[in-house]
C-alpha cells in the first residue's frame, strides 16, 4: 500500500476537494484547462511516468479534450471502460457564497454559520455533518475520483484486468465529450488489443421523487430526444387581423396536444417515462410593432426507453397532423363568422420535405449559403441555429405557408438497457450484498433517469432507426453528429453504481461522506475483482 496517493477516504476527500476546486463549467476556459490538469495529476502516479503513452487527450471541440488513462495488464486483454464527466452547471444561484461554490470544505463550514437559510432538508443533513455541500461534488466528479482511485489501485496492485478511465466534458449540455469519446475508445480497443466487457458509469444515486432517500444502481439509461417545430403564419397589421394568422396562434394547438401527452409515454420492465413538456416557446420578432408575430419556434422534451428517432418523429408528425386539423376546423369557423375567405389551412411538412422544395426551387448552392450563414453565428447554439436554418428556408418558400414545419434539435440520447444480461444481473446481487455489508441497502433502478453518457456505448438499432434524426435535423453534419456507426462497435453491458448525494444542479448539491469515501470505494473494488 505504499505510495498510494489517494487511498484513505482522507486522502480521497483531498483528491475531491482538488478536482472540484478546477471549476469547470460547460463551455468557459475553465471546461477547456480541466483535461489538462487532470492528465498532469495522473502524472504523479509512477505507473503514468513510466508509461506516458498511456495517458492520452482527444479533442472534443471547443478547446475541450476528453481524457483516457489506460492500465493495461500485460497479459489481459478484457477490459472495463470507466466513464465519467468533468463539467458542472453554472453557480449564480449560490448569491454571496458563490466564491465558496468550488470549495466544499469552506462552503459546508461557512454554511454552519447560517442554517437557517437553508431549506430544511438540506439543514438537517448538514446538522448531521454527514454531507459535503459544493458544485460538482455530486454531481460528478467524486464519480471521477473514485475512479482516479481504482486506477491507482489497479496499478499498484497489478490487477490481471484492463481499466480505460475515460472522463468527458460537455455532459451537461450536448454531450460532445462523449460522442468524440467513442470514436476514441474504438481506436483504443483496436490499438491495445482490448476486449470491452463492461461500460461503468459512476453518476451519483439520483432520487425518484422530492422525499426519496434510497440508493440505487441502474442497469441502463433513459433516452431523450427533442422534437421542435417552426410555425410559419401569415404578416398583417393588428388593425387588419383577419388578413393574416399569428405564428402563435398556430403553436398554441400543438403545444396543447404535446404537453403531458401520454401517447409518448413508454414503459418497460415496470418503469416509465415522464411525460412531454415543451422547453422552450418564443415568436421570432426581434423588436415591438404593430406587425403581428408571423414566425414562432417550439423545443419539446420527449423521453425513450425503447422508440428510435424514426418512430418519435411519426408519432410526433401525427399528433401536428392532428393539432393542424382542430386548427383548421377552428379557423374555418372563425372564417365563417368574419366572413371572410381566409389565408387557406395550415399544413405540416417534415424538415426534410422543406429542404427537398428548397434544393429544387433555390439550387442546391444557394440553399448551402443560406445555412452557412446561421452555421457561422457564435451567439446561438445548436438548438437556435437548427430553428433559425428552417426559418430561413420557410422565408425563401413562403408559398408553402401557413404551415408547421416540424424536425429535431440536439441534443439525443439514445435509451440502452442490459438489466437481462447475465453478467449485469450476477453484478447487481453482488452489489446488493457488498451494502449489506455496511448496514445499507440498495436497489436496482433500469433507467437512470439523470441522463447520461451511457447512451453513447451498446447501441442496437438493425432497422437505421436513427436516420430520421439524421434526415430532419438542420444542423447534422456541420455543428452536431453521433457516430451511430461506432457506438454499435462498443459492445458490451452498462451499469452506474454511483456515491449517494442529493440537489444536483441546485445550491444545496450535496454529497454523503460514508457513500463517497467509505462505501464506494470498497463496492467499486468488489465489482472490479468480481471480474477478474
Amino acid at each position: 500500500m505504499m505510495g498510494k496517493l489517494w487511498v484513505t477516504p482522507e486522502k480521497l476527500r483531498a483528491l475531491l476537494c482538488e478536482l472540484v476546486s478546477w471549476d469547470s463549467i460547460t463551455l468557459t476556459e475553465g471546461e477547456q484547462a480541466f483535461a489538462p490538469k487532470l492528465v498532469e495529476k495522473f502524472r504523479e502516479l509512477r505507473y503514468f511516468q513510466d508509461r506516458p503513452s498511456l495517458l492520452q487527450m482527444q479533442d472534443a471541440g471547443l478547446g475541450r479534450q476528453v481524457v483516457t488513462a489506460l492500465y493495461k495488464h500485460p497479459e489481459a486483454t478484457e477490459t472495463i471502460v470507466l466513464i465519467s464527466h468533468f463539467d458542472t452547471v453554472q453557480t449564480e444561484e449560490y448569491g454571496s457564497l458563490e466564491p465558496l461554490a468550488y470549495f466544499p470544505e469552506e462552503l459546508t463550514k461557512k454554511l454552519m454559520e447560517n442554517p437557517e437559510e437553508l431549506p430544511e432538508s438540506a439543514r438537517a443533513d448538514l446538522e448531521t455533518g454527514k454531507y459535503l455541500f459544493g458544485r460538482g461534488t455530486m454531481d460528478m466528479k467524486m464519480g471521477l475520483a473514485l475512479h482516479m482511485q481504482l486506477i491507482e489501485k489497479a496499478s499498484v496492485e497489478q490487477w490481471p484486468i484492463n481499466l480505460v478511465l475515460t472522463s468527458v466534458p460537455d455532459e451537461e449540455v450536448n454531450s460532445a465529450g462523449m460522442r468524440a469519446a467513442v470514436t476514441h475508445l474504438v481506436r483504443i480497443r483496436e490499438e491495445f488489443g482490448l476486449t470491452y466487457k463492461l461500460f461503468l458509469n459512476s453518476e451519483p444515486s439520483f432520487s425518484q421523487n422530492p422525499t426519496d432517500i434510497a440508493e440505487y444502481i441502474y442497469t441502463g439509461t433513459i433516452g431523450k430526444i427533442m422534437p421542435a417545430a417552426l410555425f410559419y403564419g401569415k404578416e398583417t397589421h393588428v388593425g387588419e387581423p383577419m388578413k393574416g394568422m399569428t405564428a402563435n396562434y398556430i403553436a398554441s394547438f400543438l403545444t396543447q396536444r404535446m404537453e403531458w401527452n401520454d401517447s409518448f409515454r413508454e414503459t418497460d420492465l415496470g418503469e416509465s417515462t415522464p411525460l412531454p413538456v415543451s422547453l422552450q416557446q418564443k415568436d421570432l420578432k426581434m423588436s415591438y410593432s404593430t406587425q403581428t408575430p408571423y414566425r414562432a419556434v417550439a423545443l419539446y422534451n420527449v423521453f425513450l426507453l425503447k422508440r428510435t428517432a424514426s418512430e418519435v418523429m411519426d408519432l410526433f408528425e401525427q399528433v401536428a397532423e392532428d393539432a393542424m386539423q382542430a386548427l383548421n376546423e377552428n379557423y374555418s369557423m372563425i372564417c365563417e363568422r368574419e366572413q371572410v375567405t381566409g389565408i387557406g389551412s395550415v399544413k405540416v411538412l417534415r424538415y426534410e420535405e422543406l429542404l427537398t422544395y428548397a434544393n429544387k426551387k433555390l439550387g442546391t448552392e444557394q440553399v448551402e449559403q443560406l445555412k452557412q450563414q446561421t452555421l457561422t453565428n457564435e451567439q446561438w447554439d445548436d438548438r437556435e441555429k437548427s430553428l433559425r436554418i428552417v426559418d430561413d428556408l420557410m422565408i425563401q418558400c413562403q408559398e408553402l405557408a401557413p404551415a408547421t414545419v416540424i424536425l429535431f434539435a440536439p441534443p439525443y440520447y439514445p435509451a440502452v438497457n442490459t438489466s437481462k444480461d447475465t453478467l449485469i444481473v450476477e453484478i447487481v446481487a453482488l452489489m446488493k450484498q457488498s451494502a449489506l455489508s455496511f448496514n445499507n441497502k440498495v436497489d436496482q433502478i433500469h433507467y437512470f433517469n439523470g441522463i447520461c453518457d451511457l447512451s453513447y456505448v451498446n447501441y442496437e438499432d438493425e432497422g437505421k432507426g436513427w436516420t430520421a434524426f439524421e434526415n430532419n435535423t438542420p444542423v447534422w453534419g456541420d455543428t452536431y453528429s453521433i457516430p451511430f456507426d461506432d457506438m454499435a462497435e462498443l459492445k458490451g453491458p452498462v451499469l452506474n453504481v454511483g456515491p449517494f448525494g442529493k440537489d444536483a444542479h441546485q445550491k444545496t448539491e450535496r454529497l454523503h461522506l460514508d457513500s463517497a469515501f467509505v462505501e464506494m470505494p470498497v463496492m467499486l473494488e468488489t465489482l472490479i475483482k468480481s471480474l477478474f
